[in-house]
């Protein structure tokens, strides 16, 4: 589905076209279209293939989608794919951004993604300094706004791994809760990992020694990207070993209480032991016994089972075994 094709000269827009002007646009000196795209069909991308000259490799890319994230060059031509997370409940959703910049071209192809890049177009139009800088700061614009996307996500895991910390010590949690909760934060991190590390090595290769001719110009800008990019990776890396550390003392958390269990049990078996050995020996009736006869003897015992227990449990209970 078509979002907006637009074209620009100079840094500031003509105006909108129509698909069917995009090659009147494009022999225009200092003059580039704009044209983005939502789910395209195959007959959309067909025909912005013949509009650009778009490489079919790359157009297949675009096409059959589930890539990973990476920036690729043809000729003097540009193709970059980046995943869109977007939060869906307790789980996030991925969607993909497909951008092809050439040297009077940009043509983004958004897929299974709800949120646009209005703001983007926007904050380009309103900057007509940089946008003289043509295809390459619309490929910049696009990639840092994916990117700043990336940051509110990884401060919800933060928080939810807080939280979880918290609970894991809470004397009323459930380790199993915590479990889960921590595996399906590690998923949702993962997610995350699989979005930016791969950006890395491509984007710091359109801020490097050998630049895209495209970028040309504008490398400083790409270089805040790459900066970006590797703050969040290490961020994702903090979490994860965050996460890894707090399922390792979870299940630590859950042998104490299995141990603390066990200690109570052992101790109330012990309580019991005592009246049972005694009444067990008094139970053989065998006829010469100590005491078996003496009048007292009945009260005597339970007295004795009495006393041993309280003890026993006073010592239990300094040791907090109860």
């Amino acid at each position: 589905m078509l979002i907006t094709c637009a074209a620009y000269q100079d840094g500031k827009k003509i105006g909108d076209i129509d698909v069917s002007q995009i090659a009147d646009y494009l022999s225009r000196p200092n003059c580039f279209v704009w044209v983005a795209l939502r789910d395209p069909t195959v007959a959309d991308l067909a025909d912005m293939q013949r509009a650009f000259g778009l490489h079919p490799l790359a157009v297949e890319d675009a096409q059959v989608g589930h890539q990973r994230p990476k920036i690729e060059e043809y000729g003097d031509s540009l193709f970059a794919v980046l995943h869109m997370i977007e939060p869906d409940g307790g789980e996030f959703r991925v969607g993909e951004l497909a951008v092809f910049a050439g040297r009077n071209y940009v043509l983004s192809v958004r897929s299974l993604a709800e949120k646009g890049f209005q703001d983007v177009r926007a904050r380009c139009e309103r900057e007509p300094e940089l946008l003289r800088q043509g295809p390459g700061f619309v490929l910049y614009a696009l990639m840092d706004a994916v990117v700043d996307r990336y940051f509110p996500l990884l401060e919800v895991l933060e928080d939810e791994l807080d939280v979880i910390e918290r609970r894991i010590f809470d004397p009323d949690g459930v380790p199993r809760q915590n479990i889960e909760a921590l595996y399906s934060l590690k998923q949702r991190l993962m997610i995350m990992k699989h979005a930016v590390a791969p950006l890395l090595e491509g984007v710091s290769n359109l801020s490097g020694a050998h630049v895209p001719i495209l970028c040309a110009g504008i490398g400083v800008y790409f270089r805040d990207v790459y900066d970006h990019l590797l703050r969040l990776n290490q961020t994702a890396d903090s979490i994860r070993d965050t996460v890894a550390t707090a399922i390792s003392v979870n299940l630590s958390m859950i042998t104490l209480q299995e141990n603390e269990t066990m200690k109570r049990l052992a101790a109330y078996a012990a309580l019991l032991a005592i009246p049972t050995m005694i009444a067990g020996i008094y139970g053989m009736n065998f006829q010469y016994m100590p005491e078996l006869k003496w009048h007292f003897g009945y009260a005597f015992s339970l007295l004795l089972m009495s006393g041993l227990d309280v003890y026993l449990f006073f010592r239990f209970k300094r040791a907090r075994w109860l």
